[in-house]
């Protein structure tokens, strides 16, 4: 039985995916599916930078606005399922799916056949981290470099969540949840449910910083702030996962007068630049990856125009 064929397009945050996708999703007739964490949420549309529909040039888009930002169930395994029915949808009308984002456990959900994403919350587990880390601050990311160095060594001790995560996942598993983002040369391509063609798009360092400070700039002047105000106004707690997403985070801090307002988006475009500098390193563990400059093109649409071009000839179509 033929595989079905999955294109997918990644690389850090403000290198010009959603231009560089449309090019390439009109070029291979296909829809988009997107791979952000953020971009599942409802009424967080600026500080996502999820695409509009002007953006969208009349290419459907999925996974967008799916869940409510108080929806803390929403996990990596659910993604993957409903970017499955996604995908097999897509098919099924003989148009190409192409996956889009910059999630790197996304998108190797679907590049990777481990199960382990699938492993539930278990609240005894997080609670006895969360007590712990209230007794001993540090000690969960200690625990974590005991039994997922890989893991320990990209997340920071501060960032609770994703270490308390990690220690679920292993104490449910028995195994390091860094493997879904390790090990690629021992991947067995055969058990994966897709012929997989992956590209990436970077740009020198100093190009795509100057980049997030001006769409740092631009979410403000389309209303970020007001974004952020409109949540809280419905009632969605500050408190909850989604809403200490990048811009978000920051703004509600100045919102709850802990900082200004300058500093709050000086602080969006610092930790904007540490997040893509994560992402860089992320993806360039994975060999699988084409990489594409996309400070080379004038007009980034056409780079998609040119990698469609470029992997359709090696799949002997025009």
């Amino acid at each position: 039985m033929q595989k079905q064929p999955l294109i997918i397009l990644t690389g850090p945050t403000a290198v010009g995916k959603t231009k560089a996708s449309i090019g390439l999703a009109k070029a291979i007739g296909g829809e988009i599916i997107s791979a952000d964490s953020m971009q599942v949420y409802k009424y967080m549309d600026i500080g996502s930078a999820k695409p509009s529909m002007e953006e969208r040039a009349g290419i459907p888009h999925h996974m967008l606005s799916v869940v409510a930002p108080n929806e803390t169930k929403f996990s990596v395994a659910c993604f993957r399922e409903m970017a499955d029915a996604c995908i097999a949808d897509i098919a099924a009308r003989e148009k190409r799916p192409l996956v889009v984002g910059g999630t790197g456990l996304y998108v190797n959900a679907l590049t990777y056949p481990l199960n382990f994403t699938g492993a539930p919350a278990d609240p005894a587990i997080r609670e006895k981290y969360v007590s712990l880390e209230a007794e001993q601050p540090g000690a969960a990311h200690k625990r974590l470099q005991e039994v997922d160095p890989a893991s320990a060594a990209r997340l920071h001790p501060n960032d609770k969540k994703r270490v308390i995560r990690a220690l679920e996942v292993f104490e449910l598993t028995g195994r390091p949840i860094s493997e879904n983002g390790e090990g690629f040369s021992a991947l067995d391509e055969s058990k994966l449910p897709y012929t997989v063609r992956i590209a990436g798009l970077t740009m020198p360092r100093e190009v795509l910083y100057a980049r997030i400070e001006q769409r740092v700039d631009r979410m403000m002047e389309q209303g970020l702030l007001d974004e952020v105000k409109a949540l809280l106004e419905k009632g969605y707690s500050p408190e909850l996962p989604a809403l200490q997403g990048l811009g978000y985070k920051q703004l509600l801090s100045f919102l709850s007068g802990t900082i200004t307002l300058s500093e709050a988006v000086e602080a969006i475009k610092r930790e904007t630049r540490r997040f893509a500098k994560r992402q860089i390193t992320w993806f360039k563990r994975d060999s699988r990856i084409r990489w594409y400059d996309a400070a080379a093109y004038a007009d980034i649409s056409a780079l998609g125009e040119a990698i469609a071009a470029q992997f359709l000839q090696e799949d002997g179509e025009e």
